[in-house]
């Protein structure tokens, strides 16, 4: 059997090249139902061609001149199954994804931005010892662990396009930062401010859950009732609260107690990153609730404050580069809403596929609209 390439269709394929075209453009546009019925095609085939035609438009180019990215993960199936997403800040859009998160997801992005890396400097694999080596090394492991001169350089070599990066935008949680930190560590790792935010008010709830646990618990039935409706009123913004909301958190802080002291420490949180601060007074602003934050007597807010105290440098690379994951996660929330509409996908590889076709650096064109350009 003799095979052959043909300009009209893709190589593996039982569609053309102009009906392939059409199905990734409706993909990016509607659900897989109206999509199906439209094409005439199952679901499992659809994904296919998002796949094939997301391969020839991701071509590896979308990885060159990378400067300033952001690295998120987002969750496409349940079970906890997600996808980390690299974008970049210059061209607003997503340029590289892979199944998983943390720091194997991280290094798979590096093997990919250098892929020379690998075929340089394989991994070392161990040697099968001789029959005479086990006396020896029986008789070494007496000896005081001291540096072994025949071992081999430790030093990781940054990759040529790895070292072009200058900011890495990302969030606390994962891995991330310790593969950034291995191999590019020219660049400045940024925390979002968005979650710095995030975290306090994750406190402010965990005091609050732990306040009505204690009126349940003391046999106050009413009161606990009564507090359990003032949850909005405190997690929500004050410039955001409906008059209700703020007549309950009035008579919050009329009553006293640690629940305002923590709706009071969330508030200077988010003090610290109004607009029109300079960095020098945000970072004195950090030093003053840090003082605060250890002197609670809150378990949340003490976490709280060994977290912003370990990541101090990133919140303040962020404020002075004037960097966020913003962009990110109304992309998360696009990709989330990408998966929704198709009631879920088979395979990593289709989702990320369309995810390229929809938020990456690629322009999809229906085949008449190509035809008349």
């Amino acid at each position: 059997m003799h095979v052959e390439g043909v300009p009209f269709a893709r190589d593996g394929a039982r569609f053309t090249r102009d009906f392939d075209d059409f199905v990734a453009w409706l993909t990016t546009k509607t659900d897989k139902t109206a999509t199906c019925r439209l094409a005439r095609i199952d679901w499992q085939t659809i994904g296919r061609i998002i796949q094939r035609v997301g391969e020839e438009l991701s071509d590896g180019e979308q990885l060159r001149d990378l400067s300033a990215i952001s690295i998120d993960e987002v969750a496409w199936r349940k079970g906890h199954r997600y996808l980390t997403l690299i974008g970049d800040h210059h061209r607003r859009c997503v340029v590289w994804g892979c199944e998983g998160k943390g720091k194997a997801a991280a290094d798979e992005f590096f093997a990919a931005l250098d892929p020379e890396l690998l075929a340089e400097h394989p991994a070392p694999q161990p040697e099968a010892p001789e029959p005479t080596e086990p006396v020896e090394i029986q008789q070494e492991s007496l000896q005081p662990p001291g540096p072994n001169p025949e071992a081999p350089d430790a030093e990781h070599h940054v990759g040529k396009r790895a070292a072009t990066l200058t900011a890495v935008s990302m969030d606390m949680t994962g891995g991330y930062a310790k593969s950034i930190r291995e191999h590019a560590p020219q660049a400045v790792i940024c925390i979002d401010n968005y979650h710095v935010v995030q975290l306090a008010t994750k406190a402010l709830d965990e005091v609050r859950r732990e306040h009505w646990n204690e009126l349940r618990q003391a046999g106050n039935k009413h009161a606990a009732k009564e507090f359990k409706g003032s949850r909005w009123a405190l997690l929500k913004n004050p410039e955001n609260l409906t008059d209700t909301q703020l007549d309950t958190l009035a008579r919050l802080h009329a009553a006293g107690g640690k629940v305002p002291r923590a709706w009071a420490m969330k508030e200077m949180v988010r003090a610290i990153f109004a607009p029109g601060l300079t960095v020098d007074a945000v970072d004195e602003l950090i030093d003053r609730l840090l003082a605060r934050l250890s002197r609670s007597r809150l378990k949340p807010f003490v976490r709280l404050g060994r977290t912003i105290r370990k990541h101090r440098a990133g919140i303040l690379a962020a404020r002075r580069l004037n960097l966020s994951n913003a962009r990110a996660e109304a992309m998360n929330n696009k990709v989330k809403l990408i998966v929704r509409r198709a009631y879920g996908f088979h395979s990593a590889k289709a989702a990320l596929a369309l995810v390229h076709l929809t938020c990456g650096p690629v322009t999809l064109t229906l085949p008449h609209e190509r035809a008349f350009a």
